[in-house]
């Protein structure tokens, strides 16, 4: 017997465990290799022993660099991967999970599952048969932490994006549209009360902060990699919603429209993060909606998307487009046209002007006006009136002559030249008289000469105090500019203005879109610059970040319950006896101070010294300051 072990030893190398993954890796004999490796998978979930985390860890690593690679499909890894899951749900009280690691085996198990069913409809097809699907949802119910909710949710979505694997999904249609939904909404209030606001590190669970950092880092890694999963989270919960929602199904289409959780999508976005670059978020859902009647129906009865999608619509938001396909869905159709008619059209009467946007749309522009214009003689209005000027205006213009061309061109640049000189006065509001002056006289075929007046005038209503007009009047000058939303001083004007409205998204997305074509403008111009002071730029970023930072909603949540708590307990002192209580309310004082300097969002630029240390330096440059800012 000794003899027959320390042969098998030598043959692998040491190990002695049978059927072992790692021996069967290593097999050159590759029916065998197979073979093992087909017992292996069914022996793994009937083990408990210290090598299962390993394993687990392989297979992931292997299904992340070879997603495509159908051996270990074909050889039944995913009826091993859902067997470890059930197990680790069923055992969760046990000390299973409490025994070798074994902590990180369901949350592994998902992954390979949605790696392996990422690219392929035929993995998909096998997973599904092999039963992961009722595994995943009930990691997808919370059974474990959001951790494995997040990885459950991402497989469930790409089961749910196959023709031949939907339909096995829809058998549980109704719990999971309503577990996704749930996901979405609270998902992010879930991971920072369960994480990110934890700022002891002992009270995190490891298992955890290893998953997130892969064992690098500190806490500062960790509470980035928690923001990206939590968007991720959000995100891909919201897809699953997009799949049944594309199918039209009548009962996923009811629970989704809901008017409550509508306005809550307005409200996911993703941050910088994720939702900029690769989802859509919120409004990705939103869209799909706008593509069938009973959503258009729903969508255009709640005020609060209507207002949302028509100041995406006038934004630099990647989305952009989005915004405007959704209002251009409903005022197409004749039910729910005259519901938005009045909000949106003085929203997309700014962009008629916008030639393209992207990759996306070519005579976006055309296309709004057009839609805006549907039953003009039926139903005229002040800024319909305006659209119709503005399009008979050029038609007229296309057949004046070049020497009027001419003269009209150096009558415009006299009064704009009138125009600068009233605002360096400081005259403002003769300024905006000037402007409105040369922009009525401005050929409308001289875009580059009515981007800079728009964008003038704009300063000017910054002034006044009047963001909306500055809105306007950037967002027109944005449109003119090629390619759109490229004109530096109209994004950083406009982004002050929603500044002052408080919509600190907008605001966000244009003071990045300022600094990154001021960077641009700056690499192929060094004579020419931007004249805005870099801190202003630098403060605006660092504001906002902070203030659509994912986490922001629930910081300000646990802030408030942390000094309702301390308030309380601050009286009980009081009670007992006042000078302990006033002690307690100073200390409870710089533990408040302390945690909202720690809830800070996570913001990319440096904050810069405060405005008042340069107030004296800037007063007396201040007129010269304002004639370098326009054109």
């Amino acid at each position: 017997m000794d003899s027959m072990r320390k042969k098998e030893k030598d043959q692998h190398g040491g190990c002695t465990t049978q059927f072992c993954f790692f021996c069967a890796m290593k097999e050159p004999d590759s029916f065998k290799r197979r073979a093992t490796l087909a017992t292996c998978f069914k022996q793994i979930p009937l083990r408990d022993d210290q090598e299962n985390v390993l394993v687990l860890s392989s297979l992931w690593h292997i299904a992340m660099t070879h997603p495509d690679d159908q051996e270990f499909p074909n050889l039944g890894i995913f009826e091993c991967m859902a067997r470890l899951i059930h197990k680790g749900i069923k055992d969760q009280n046990s000390r299973w999970l409490q025994k070798h690691q074994n902590i990180y085996i369901p949350y592994y198990a998902a992954h390979v599952i949605g790696s392996y069913t990422m690219n392929r409809v035929h993995f998909a097809t096998m997973a599904a048969e092999s039963g992961v699907i009722p595994p995943l949802i009930e990691l997808l119910r919370g059974k474990m932490s959001w951790v494995e909710q997040r990885v459950a949710v991402r497989a469930l979505g790409h089961l749910a994006s196959y023709e031949k694997t939907f339909k096995l999904v829809a058998d549980y249609e109704e719990e999971m549209v309503r577990l996704a939904m749930e996901v979405a909404s609270t998902c992010v209030n879930v991971v920072y009360a369960s994480f990110v606001g934890v700022k002891d590190k002992r009270k995190r669970p490891k298992y955890h902060c290893d998953l997130l950092t892969r064992g690098f880092g500190g806490l500062e890694m960790e509470n980035s990699k928690a923001e990206e999963w939590a968007s991720q989270l959000q995100c891909w919960s919201l897809y699953i919603l997009n799949c049944f929602a594309c199918k039209q199904r009548p009962l996923a289409m009811k629970l989704i429209c809901k008017q409550e959780f509508l306005i809550e999508l307005c409200r996911m976005w993703g941050g910088l993060l994720l939702a900029n670059h690769a989802s859509p978020a919120g409004i990705g859902l939103i869209r799909i909606l706008c593509y069938n009647k009973y959503g258009r129906g729903k969508v255009a009865e709640s005020k609060e998307v209507i207002e949302c999608l028509c100041n995406l619509s006038r934004s630099s938001d990647d989305w952009q487009y989005m915004g405007i396909d959704c209002l251009l869905l409903l005022l197409k159709d004749k039910d729910t046209r005259y519901k938005v008619l009045d909000i949106s059209a003085l929203f997309l009467i700014d962009l008629v002007e916008l030639k393209s946007l992207g990759d996306h749309r070519s005579n976006l522009g055309e296309t709004i006006a057009k839609v805006l214009l549907l039953d003009y003689k039926q139903r005229k209005n002040e800024t319909f009136d305006e659209l119709w000027s503005l399009i008979e205006r050029s038609k007229k213009e296309r057949v004046l002559l070049p020497e009027i061309w001419e003269e009209r061109r150096m009558l415009v640049d006299l009064i704009k030249q009138e125009a600068n000189h009233l605002f360096c006065k400081g005259e403002i509001e003769e300024a905006v008289v000037k402007y409105s002056e040369a922009l009525a006289l401005c050929p409308v075929r001289l875009r580059k000469e009515r981007m800079v007046l728009y964008s003038n005038r704009a300063q000017c209503e910054l002034l006044l105090k009047d963001p909306d007009s500055a809105i306007r009047d950037t967002t027109r000058a944005l449109c003119l500019s090629r390619p759109a939303n490229s004109h530096v001083k109209s994004l950083w004007r406009r982004s002050q203005a929603y500044d002052m409205k408080g919509l600190t998204r907008e605001s966000l997305m244009d003071s990045v879109m300022f600094i990154n074509g001021y960077c641009i403008k700056s690499e192929k111009s060094s004579s020419r610059r931007v004249n805005i002071p870099h801190y202003a730029a630098s403060r605006m970023i660092s504001k906002q970040m902070d203030a659509t930072w994912i986490f922001a909603i629930a910081a300000r949540s646990a802030m408030a319950t942390g000094q309702a708590k301390m308030v309380q307990e601050s009286s009980e002192g009081n009670k007992g006896n006042n000078e302990g209580g006033n002690q307690k309310k100073e200390e409870n004082h710089e533990e408040m101070m302390k945690i909202l300097m720690e809830n800070k969002g996570l913001s990319t630029i440096v904050e810069e010294p405060l405005m008042h240390i340069m107030v004296k330096e800037e007063s007396s440059r201040r007129k010269q300051e304002r004639a370098r800012r326009m054109q």
